[in-house]
């Protein structure tokens, strides 16, 4: 009976708390009342169904604004030439909320692929991404909705013992060992990985993620052999196919930084080949593996230039084996929005200097995107415009 008591006065106390301080921050802005106050409560987002599809994403091309050659077919669906990427930026609401109310422009003009990584800003642009995909402004089906998994993320922000909620998080729930992280960033544990796929697809708030992206493994060469990295990749695959066949990704791929860039005699060095070969023995002839990211730009054209994929260049061996290649940093992080008058004249007709290496980058044969990275919606606009041009003028 006393314990009884004790749980009432304790209760009581709560809701007076409750009462008084207007109740706990909402989560989607519906309210309740207790005891005749209204207060905040939680509200469970269900995700969005379906995913890209060739009858929606053709319709969006049809109905955009945009110049021959601005769409692409890729992945199976109709793609946009320029994409909108979510690296860079604080973690703070402003920050959110301009990568959402950025990418919802991107959507209205012509663009329809929007990556992400459960890393970048601690999670904050899956949940930004995924707040622009809920607005409405384009049907689901219509956008290529792509992220990435591999490095440990934490969870809004950094926290201020980082091994002791790696440890929390991950450790003990059994989803990782330690001895399978990397440079104590990097894991590429099937267990890890499928339990990232489903915290991204709640930040995303959608059922199937369209391109699920492998984030820079070749991290893993720098501790582990090439026999343990090329089981470890296989591992990963599998996983990524077992998630494919639940529907919780359409297709997978690998986001690289260095790896397909540097020769072939460097000890971090990617082969495409060796990666599909690693897929075609765990998914079979009919693997799901069907996109690369890699930087390319002005600046970084190894992708076109340097033949360190047995004697072809990385757009050469993507195109022999129907991979989409994805470009990131075509402006090198703005860095490329001052040219040379030689640069200028070469790809005339566009008004900016980043509008011309943007032009640049999706005007290359091979390449399928331009992934470009803004939270203002400003620059999604200045961007934008490089659509109403062909890529080959």
């Amino acid at each position: 009976m006393v314990l009884l008591l004790l749980r009432e006065r304790r209760l009581l106390a709560l809701l007076l708390r409750v009462m008084r301080h207007g109740g706990p921050p909402a989560l989607g802005g519906r309210t309740g009342v207790i005891w005749g106050r209204r207060c905040s409560m939680p509200t469970p987002v269900s995700p969005l169904p379906g995913r890209a599809t060739p009858s929606a994403t053709a319709a969006y091309a049809r109905e955009a604004r945009a110049a021959a050659g601005h769409f692409r077919e890729a992945l199976g669906v109709t793609v946009s030439s320029l994409g909108i990427g979510t690296y860079l930026g604080r973690d703070d609401d402003r920050t959110d909320a301009a990568y959402a109310d950025a990418v919802c422009r991107a959507l209205q003009l012509g663009i329809n692929v929007v990556d992400s990584a459960i890393n970048y800003r601690n999670q904050r642009s899956e949940r930004a991404v995924g707040r622009a995909l809920r607005d409405g402004t384009v049907p689901r089906e219509r956008v290529l909705v792509c992220t990435k998994g591999g490095f440990l993320p934490f969870d809004g922000a950094r926290p201020r013992d980082p091994r002791s909620f790696v440890e929390e998080t991950y450790v003990r729930p059994g989803l990782l060992r330690w001895d399978e992280v990397v440079d104590g960033v990097h894991c590429l544990s099937p267990r890890f990985l499928s339990d990232q796929i489903d915290r991204s697809r709640r930040n995303l708030g959608v059922a199937t993620i369209d391109l699920y992206y492998l984030h820079n493994p070749e991290t893993q060469l720098g501790e582990v052999s090439r026999d343990e990295f090329l089981r470890r990749l296989r591992a990963a695959f599998a996983e990524l196919e077992r998630a494919c066949d639940d529907q919780r990704i359409a297709a997978y791929g690998t986001a690289t930084w260095n790896g397909y860039r540097l020769p072939d005699d460097d000890p971090e060095h990617l082969s495409i080949d060796d990666v599909l070969e690693c897929a075609r023995e765990v998914g079979g002839a009919r693997h799901r593996f069907r996109a690369v990211q890699l930087p390319f730009n002005l600046e970084m054209d190894e992708a076109a230039s340097l033949p360190n994929q047995r004697g072809r260049t990385l757009l050469q061996a993507a195109a022999e084996a129907g991979i989409a290649v994805l470009a990131s940093a075509p402006v090198l992080q703005g860095r490329l929005a001052h040219l040379s008058p030689a640069e200028r004249q070469r790809l005339s007709g566009l008004d900016t200097d980043a509008q011309r290496a943007l032009q640049f980058v999706r005007a290359t044969p091979g390449i399928t995107c331009a992934l470009v990275g803004t939270r203002s919606v400003a620059h999604v606009e200045e961007n934008a415009a490089v659509a109403r041009i062909a890529p080959a003028a």
